[in-house]
């Protein structure tokens, strides 16, 4: 029966962490994670502050918890979708397209959460900035494998790395114009330059056109 008592709780408890952590990554979406405080969070959810400490402990335990949870639904919603696609220029195209429409559709409803928080944390030392930094590394390097496993497909690439970078640039530009400007304008923008330079690069025009997502 104890063992039954102590089950329940430890579940009520997960639940408790996953919803609010839910309406963290929102509002650090919008507002930053030195934005994000228990009694903001408290307020949005209707949480106690008591609880909210329980559940996290400390602001800074909050925002590295924050992080973690938006981590773990960009995984969801990009990289594992991404995966399932064929490796080569169907992989990296999905890649592309599956950001676009997670940026698009709002995932975070400050557009994409890293991007906000790296520009929040790009200069200030410490664990936060630590742990964003990790991601984007973990990123960067994804991006680059599978612009590494289309290489056989794109006869005309010189530079995977730059491509790579090309590609994050043009993401993170319809992001933020996207954002700044209220529309989809960038979003389009970026498909097409995106098509433009992997077609320089030697994909098949019209393998990109067949790939629905």
């Amino acid at each position: 029966m104890a063992t039954t008592v102590i089950d329940g709780r430890r579940r009520r408890g997960d639940e408790s962490r996953r919803a609010i952590l839910s309406d963290a990554v929102n509002l650090a979406s919008i507002h930053g994670l030195d934005g994000l405080s228990i009694g903001t969070l408290a307020e949005r959810t209707g949480a106690s502050k008591s609880g909210i400490v329980a559940l996290f402990g400390s602001k800074l335990d909050l925002q590295l918890a924050t992080i973690q949870a938006a981590r773990e639904l960009f995984l969801t919603r990009v990289v594992e979708p991404t995966l399932r696609a064929p490796r080569g220029v169907t992989r990296l195209w999905t890649l592309c397209r599956t950001w676009l429409d997670y940026s698009r559709g709002r995932t975070f409803d400050g557009g994409c959460f890293f991007r906000a928080a790296a520009a929040e944390a790009d200069s200030k030392a410490g664990p936060v900035r630590d742990a964003l930094v990790a991601i984007d590394d973990e990123w960067i390097a994804f991006v680059e494998r599978c612009v590494s496993l289309a290489e056989e497909e794109l006869p005309a690439l010189r530079n995977p790395q730059l491509l790579a970078f090309e590609l994050i640039a043009l993401l993170d530009a319809a992001n933020r114009g996207s954002l700044l400007h209220g529309n989809d304008h960038d979003y389009d923008l970026a498909e097409i330059a995106m098509r433009s330079r992997l077609i320089a690069a030697g994909a098949d025009p019209e393998l990109l056109d067949s790939i629905r997502i």
